[in-house]
């Protein structure tokens, strides 16, 4: 045999701190067919810096789909059934760097996931720029080892093949048709070269993570072995690996067979189909009134005729799969929704999740039962959701398990007429539903019985949109698109449906009330720069007010909520209106002249604004302005001290009542903003540094000019009788 290695790799991505499925880095790859050995290369490394620490990774695999994950321990929704991931940790120590190898005998060909991520976050809110976080990096390489001239058992043929030695064990692969019922495989004629026992072990069936449904038949002697195979996967290839379990010298040969039980589908005729989805299509057109009329009838009577149906051990029921959107797709029944259901064979449903892009969303599937159908009182529908290859024989063994996977059940009956089922991460393949009806005593009791069963299936990227406590997010890696929730108000879980840290409505309320209040505090500075006569300035402090007052209201998680236009407006004019304050404040005590002073008011807004769309967050978008606000103050203060040949300002009330206070305020406002928000008590530190900065910007700005008496401008008014008034009759009394 001829052996063939192949290496695939992609970039390292920077961890995060897990809080939501977006913190977890998703890496894609592809195995090809006729793979016998994968192995994983996982590369973990961390900065050299002292704020670097030991930190443990979690990198979590699954085939077919990503790994569905539950880091914080939080609920899924109640319909959801979740099988864990399987996992493995990676920790880094001392060591700046950690290499790990996973290696996967005969793995399932298709798509493979891998996501990794760090611990939980611990909730802090770091500014851009203050802190330096430190970088943890992750690499996935992927190295896999093909056969490429593997032999082909064909069905109903013996093939004899020989096992060279333990170490050098033999594949083969077999076409598993379409309908296959069972599948049996036999191994007979086992002979060793050295003319002792014959011990051979036999694996069926690729490996696929969390869960690996790899059949084992170990044969020993000359006896015929064989497996019997229920629901094996429709239209795929299946591995067989013989393995020899004798010495190392010698060789075993072996004949092999493989048969398949084929089941014949009964359904209405592709003609009728087609004419169905013909009247669908056309019913909405105008002047087709009539051939729809006619279509539907003759769809209608499709179900009618069973007795044919009846002979089947299945009945198709003809699905058609319409796209809607990304990670977005309705499944529509062409008969209507209603199925029908009966005991001798399972109706039989395909939905197709196959394209490659399907598996990064929610698969929902709804059964509702028409009670007035069902003629006997104790029946029950039970159906079972499968990925591969449908359940078949749902009367007897209602495990509702495959070959190589374990299925979905579902069950409806009078007393329970609806029932839900959602699918995380569904994989790529053909899903089925099968549908069968079971009587209490027994499949005699009811051999004419019928019921309608109305199925609703669809994918969507989140299920229930998150709910009004979630945000659905559409991410990406390299080509391919995958869906998460990202829950507020302290709401978790996979579909923000955990509220075991959920905010109340009262506390929700409190939140947007203190962010949205205490932006109040600005009246007070707005009213001092008024008074003395800092009209540009109080104008910048309306600005800010107001648009922080509705930033936040419309910030808020959950119920309490109110934008009055777009997020990202109002989030930008906050932004600006906060920097450009602080801009405004710093320029008016560095007593300037004024025609300089709106200058620098102009270009520093400008200024500003630019850096703002840029990068909103970073640090030195405020520190910056204000940074250069107070080179120009100090420059000021120190040219106006060496005029007067003293301090400036000269005045200690000034700086023990105004300038040392609002001094403090400033710095104190600048640590809880800098330093102590977290994600749990942000509403009332954020409400801190409001109260803060406006409270400093009061003590901070200048008494008015000594010649400018309070509201001067309104005696400007009276100019005209001023300018009329006769100064020589002054002159004339004096003498």
């Amino acid at each position: 045999s001829l052996y063939v290695s192949e290496y695939f790799s992609q970039s390292a991505q920077k961890l995060s701190f897990y809080s939501w499925y977006g913190n977890a880095k998703l890496f894609h790859f592809h195995v090809p067919e006729d793979t016998v050995l994968l192995r994983w290369l996982l590369q973990a490394s961390r900065g050299k810096g002292p704020e670097c620490t030991s930190m443990e990774i979690t990198v979590h695999f699954r085939h077919g789909a990503p790994p569905v994950i539950n880091p914080l321990g939080t609920a899924f929704p109640a319909n959801a059934t979740v099988r864990p991931s399987y996992n493995i940790s990676i920790t880094l120590s001392s060591a700046v760097q950690n290499t790990t190898f996973v290696n996967v005998t005969t793995p399932a060909a298709g798509d493979w996931f891998i996501a990794a991520h760090l611990p939980e976050a611990a909730g802090r809110i770091e500014v851009k720029g203050f802190s330096t976080p430190c970088p943890y990096m992750f690499q996935a390489d992927m190295f896999v080892l093909r056969l490429t001239d593997m032999p082909v058992l064909e069905p109903g043929v013996p093939m004899p093949h020989t096992v060279v030695s333990p170490a050098k064990p033999l594949h083969v692969k077999v076409f598993v048709p379409k309908h296959a019922a069972g599948m049996r495989f036999q191994l007979r004629s086992c002979l060793t070269s050295d003319q002792k026992a014959c011990a051979v072990r036999v694996v069926l069936g690729s490996i696929t993570l969390p869960q690996s449904f790899q059949k084992i038949l170990t044969c020993t002697g000359s006896a015929n072995c064989s497996l019997a195979l229920d629901s094996p996967p429709w239209e795929k290839w299946l591995q067989i690996m013989v393995e020899s379990l004798g010495t190392a010298n010698a060789s075993v040969s072996v004949e092999m067979l493989a048969s398949f039980t084929v089941c014949r589908p009964g359904s209405a005729s592709s003609f009728l189909n087609f004419i169905s989805l013909n009247q669908s299509q056309a019913g909405a057109r105008p002047g087709n009134t009539g051939a729809a009329g006619s279509s539907a009838q003759a769809a209608g009577e499709a179900p009618r005729n069973t007795s044919g149906q009846r002979s089947s051990c299945l009945q198709n029921q003809p699905v058609v799969r319409e796209d809607l959107d990304v990670v977005s797709v309705r499944y529509r029944l062409l008969n209507g929704p209603s199925v029908p259901v009966n005991s001798l064979s399972p109706t039989l449903l395909l939905l197709n999740l196959n394209t490659g892009m399907d598996s990064g969303g929610s698969l929902v599937v709804s059964l509702l039962l028409n009670k007035t159908s069902v003629s006997l009182a104790n029946a029950t529908v039970v159906g079972c959701v499968s990925a591969a290859s449908p359940v078949l024989s749902l009367n007897a063994t209602r495990n509702c398990s495959t070959a190589f996977s374990q299925g979905y059940p579902l069950s409806v009956s009078t007393a329970t007429a609806e029932v839900m089922l959602i699918v995380l991460y569904p994989q790529t393949d053909d899903w089925f539903l099968s549908l069968q009806l079971l009587c209490p005593k027994g499949q005699g009791e009811c051999p004419t019985a019928e019921a309608k069963v109305t199925v609703f299936a669809y994918l969507t990227p989140c299920f229930n949109d998150c709910g009004p406590y979630g945000q659905c997010s559409l991410l990406r890696r390299h080509g391919y698109l995958y869906a998460a929730c990202s829950c507020k108000a302290g709401w978790g879980g996979w579909s923000c449906t955990d509220d075991t840290k959920a905010q109340s409505i009262g506390a929700q309320n409190l939140a947007t009330l203190l962010l949205t209040l205490s932006n109040l505090m600005f009246l007070p500075a707005i009213a001092v720069a008024v008074y003395r006569y800092y009209l540009v300035e109080a104008s910048v402090y309306t600005y800010t007010m107001f648009f922080s007052t509705f930033y936040h209201a419309c910030d808020q998680p959950g119920v309490a909520v109110m934008c009055i236009m777009d997020y990202d407006t109002l989030q930008y004019c906050d932004f600006l209106g906060s920097v450009v304050s602080i801009w405004v404040t710093i320029l008016c005590m560095a007593r300037v002249k004024k025609i300089l002073k709106y200058i620098l008011f102009i270009l520093g807004t400008l200024l500003i604004a630019m850096s703002l769309q840029l990068d909103r967050r970073g640090v030195w978008n405020m520190m910056g302005p204000c940074l250069f606000a107070l080179v120009i103050m100090i420059a000021a203060w120190v040219h106006h001290g060496t005029k007067r040949r003293h301090c400036y300002p000269s005045s200690w009330k000034r700086w023990v009542f105004y300038l040392l206070p609002g001094i403090t305020l400033a710095f104190i406002a600048i640590s809880v903003y800098a330093f102590m928000e977290t994600n749990e008590n942000y509403y009332y530190t954020h409400s801190i540094w409001h109260v803060l900065v406006a409270c400093s910007v009061a003590f901070l700005l200048p008494p008015r000019d000594k010649h400018k008496k309070p509201w001067a401008w309104s005696k400007k008014l009276t100019c005209r009788y001023q300018i009329c008034q006769n100064d020589r009759e002054e002159l004339y009394a004096v003498t």
